[in-house]
């Protein structure tokens, strides 16, 4: 009987917090357009071209040889 007066409280702050993320979430706009995210899955995105592949690093994306040795 001792434990539900732990228990009890404990799960009232449990579902006090469910129901402000639920709010928050509603109030954030995460339910406002289920159809698109649902049909997205489905349908192919439009290749977009990879970025030019370099063979050699320019130099600001060379390491810098002045680091210290890692021991």
């Amino acid at each position: 009987m001792e434990s539900l007066y732990l228990l009890i409280p404990i799960a009232i702050i449990i579902v006090a917090v469910a129901v402000a993320v639920f709010f928050w979430a509603v109030k954030s706009g995460q339910y406002d357009d289920l159809d698109t995210e649902a049909s997205r899955i489905l349908f192919d995105e439009p290749d977009t071209p990879s970025p030019p592949k370099t063979s050699q690093l320019t130099d600001a994306q060379a390491p810098s040889s002045s680091a210290p040795p890692h021991d």
